[in-house]
């Protein structure tokens, strides 16, 4: 229930806190006394949209805080889905500032608008009119049926089973994705098993393959080379061939008396 209501430069506002008793509370009032305002400002921390040109103070921010007894809510497993500090005494604030920007917090922990109007609608109920409208949907109408039938335990334990459950199942897919992951990492490592298999490399073929490569890469160097050389030895006059020859040939003829030439 809602035990204490505290309003700051909203409306026609400055600032005003209203306590609430145990059993019915009614605000009586003529047209324009702020009735409205006051509901204005519940449904702000409710999650509902805020102006800044209703600000009592266009150069202050308005805040909205909500205290409720939450105890007999059956909201635990609530706070924990929203990862919130579960109080039995829990405090709903909203902070619009002049420039329209808006916090809203949930035992001063920060919450998306979302997450406040899903807990503002397990807390409070604002029938207008139009609340009607409310008995054709899916939510409401299980909601009434729960509490015509007395099921809270029953709906309690349905909701820590299903968490339970969604926690399990949650492990389970990350589990799945690291088998997978894992055989996806076994089978490349089998491949390139395989691969250095088939290929029956030997002690000292990196080595050869290297100098291969090294051969390979500079054939161009090596072929010029080669050519120079064969030029010097056999085109240029006198070829060196023929030089190398002639001198064979005149050491040849001093070796009939002189051994130690060979």
């Amino acid at each position: 229930m809602l035990t204490r209501l505290s309003i700051q430069n909203y409306a026609l506002i400055d600032q005003l806190d209203i306590p609430f008793q145990e059993g019915l509370t009614i605000l009586t009032g003529e047209t324009g006394a702020g009735k409205s305002i006051i509901l204005g400002a519940l449904s702000l921390i409710l999650g509902q949209r805020a102006e800044s040109k209703y600000f009592y103070n266009q150069d202050k921010k308005c805040v909205i805080e909500g205290f409720f007894r939450i105890a007999a809510y059956q909201l635990r497993s609530f706070f924990e889905e929203q990862d919130l500090d579960y109080e039995e005494e829990s405090i709903l604030r909203r902070e619009i500032s002049a420039d329209g920007k808006s916090r809203a917090f949930v035992n001063d922990t920060p919450v998306t608008l979302s997450t406040l109007k899903a807990l503002g609608e397990r807390l409070i109920d604002i029938h207008s009119q139009h609340a009607t409208l409310q008995i054709n949907t899916e939510a409401f109408q299980l909601e009434t049926l729960d509490s015509v039938a007395g099921n809270a335990y029953l709906l309690t334990r349905y909701q820590n089973t299903f968490q339970s459950y969604k926690r399990t199942q949650q492990q389970l897919t990350q589990l799945q994705e690291e088998v997978r992951r894992a055989q996806t990492e076994a089978d490349y490592h089998q491949f390139l098993f395989d691969e250095l298999s088939q290929a029956k490399l030997s002690a000292h073929e990196q080595e050869s393959l290297e100098q291969e490569q090294n051969q390979l890469s500079h054939a161009e160097e090596i072929k010029r080379a080669l050519l120079g050389a064969t030029y010097l030895l056999n085109e240029q006059d006198p070829s060196a061939i023929s030089s190398i020859k002639e001198s064979l040939q005149h050491l040849q003829q001093a070796e009939r008396y002189l051994s130690a030439v060979s």
